[in-house]
């Protein structure tokens, strides 16, 4: 294990800042202990890393965050839909209870205080989801599969239909991804999103029949379909390819690497 003692670094969105009642974040790179594809600051135990790299690594954001390591839920995503809530139940639940519900989740939310949830990407779109009304809380992980099947509007629907939220109060965060600059798609991708009723002419850049996903843009819209307000939406606008000194990029790295975390979490105090 690498002796890295290197600060941690993490990004905060001005569009939550505002909000003292809750924390959230997307780690970087720095400030952890993993080598290699996995350097430093890797935040995944499922792709191949030292579990003893990855447990130093979430040891100290949890110290960050001010909370235990077991309050730190992060699922094991596979491009999927499936959107699950973090309760009293889950909380319950012995260790590997836990880690077999958290088996193929791509979304969390939570109205429970103290439980961090987060999603893990190296390239696919981190979003954050917060309503101050409400107080609910969610995450989800939209890789073009997840994007192209609407996860972030599904995560949007799931919060008005158990906690009877309005899109028009919540707020969403699009955090480091990849950008429409450099993410090159194949006809097959933009046939996907078509067929999924996508406005092709908003998120795919056809520069001399090579094609760009605007990934941001796509979920964007997908959001404001269902009501969020254009001016609840904040995109980080940062590259996660472009900035690989900053951000783990699995399109330069591979599949076996590093991932950040992008987190929320509702603070000690509140109901839940």
């Amino acid at each position: 294990m690498n002796s890295n003692n290197e600060q941690l670094t993490v990004i905060n969105y001005q569009l939550l800042n505002q909000y003292n009642e809750i924390a959230h974040f997307c780690t970087s790179r720095q400030g952890g202990v993993s080598v290699g594809n996995y350097a430093s600051f890797n935040l995944s135990p499922f792709l191949g890393d030292e579990a003893t790299s990855f447990a130093h690594n979430k040891q100290k954001l949890c110290h960050y965050l001010g909370v235990a390591a077991d309050k730190l839920i992060i699922p094991f995503q596979t491009h999927g839909t499936v959107i699950y809530e973090i309760d009293e139940t889950f909380i319950n639940l012995k260790s590997d209870e836990q880690s077999k519900y958290l088996n193929g989740v791509d979304a969390l939310f939570t109205q429970l205080s103290g439980i961090c949830i987060g999603v893990t990407t190296a390239d696919c779109v981190p979003i954050l989801f917060y309503d101050p009304v409400k107080k609910v809380i969610a995450v989800a992980h939209a890789g073009w599969r997840g994007t192209c099947a609407r996860i972030a509007e599904m995560t949007l629907q799931t919060l008005m239909e158990n906690y009877k939220s309005k899109p028009e109060d919540i707020l969403v965060v699009i955090g480091p991804s990849i950008s429409p600059d450099v993410y090159v798609v194949g006809k097959e991708v933009v046939e996907n999103f078509e067929m999924a009723g996508f406005d092709i002419s908003e998120i795919i850049i056809d520069r001399n029949n090579v094609f760009y996903l605007d990934l941001w843009k796509a979920n964007q819209l997908s959001l404001e379909k269902v009501g969020v307000l254009k001016n609840h939406i904040e995109i980080s606008g940062i590259c996660t390819f472009s900035q690989q000194e900053h951000f783990f990029s699995a399109r330069r790295l591979g599949i076996k690497s590093g991932r950040m975390l992008s987190g929320i979490m509702l603070k000690n105090g509140l109901m839940g």
